[in-house]
């Protein structure tokens, strides 16, 4: 199983004093990240789907993530496809009760040398509520990653382990995702589960471990998994 950085999402509420009846709005998508390999084309959609009995506004709005996983990263809104590089579109539509619609998202400039990241912030927006009394509307949205892949992919995973400390640098241009971590003791029993990460080009990952025997790890990059012994 994929670590939970496959489904990001953002709570959002509105709420009265008192709610002693709600409204929901249910918003399904199919996918959470868009992850644009080197071999395919240059876009893919998102579908949206409203599994509740009221109609949604939906925004979807794209951000563009410089220095990603890094201190210093940054979001800056992508308003303008051409200076950003990426096309949403639609960004705002309506969604009847049992409706489905797509969102199309296209890597518009040429490939980068390395992973191009940006995140699109997919909403219900406030509407009112109806109800005879005070109510409680609550609203789920989601922050889909969208993951621009080189044309060429150069350098690898590295991972080194001393002691009880554990290092993984990435000195590739692309992003990797880590999962499925474990460790056991040296009589092979009280086996731990270490925590996954995905370590985008030019980042460190210092964890330290409870014993000092060999982990094990799965490394994505794409749909290509691999096992990792350290």
């Amino acid at each position: 199983m994929r670590p939970n950085s496959r489904w990001a999402i953002m709570l959002f509420g509105l709420s009265s004093a008192t709610f002693p009846s709600s409204a929901t709005a249910e918003l399904v998508l199919s996918q959470v990240i868009v992850d644009i390999q080197a071999d395919e084309p240059a876009r893919e959609d998102i579908e949206l789907y409203n599994s509740g009995d009221e109609r949604i506004y939906v925004a979807a709005d794209p951000f563009l993530i410089e220095n990603p996983g890094s201190e210093s990263q940054t979001r800056i809104p992508a308003t303008n496809p051409q200076d950003s590089g990426i096309l949403v579109t639609p960004q705002k539509l309506v969604l009847e009760p049992g409706e489905r619609r797509l969102v199309r998202v296209a890597a518009i400039a040429p490939r980068p040398s390395e992973d191009r990241i940006y995140r699109i912030s997919i909403r219900p927006v406030i509407g009112e509520v109806a109800a005879d009394a005070d109510a409680l509307k609550v609203l789920i949205g989601y922050d889909a990653l969208v993951l621009v892949r080189p044309s060429v992919v150069t350098g690898d995973l590295e991972a080194e382990k001393t002691g009880q400390t554990l290092t993984f640098f990435n000195a590739s241009n692309t992003s990797h995702e880590l999962f499925e971590g474990r460790q056991c003791d040296a009589s092979g029993e009280n086996c731990v589960t270490l925590p996954g990460r995905r370590l985008y080009p030019g980042i460190r990952w210092d964890q330290q471990l409870p014993y000092s025997t060999t982990v094990t790890y799965k490394d994505a990059v794409g749909e290509r998994v691999s096992g990792l012994a350290i």
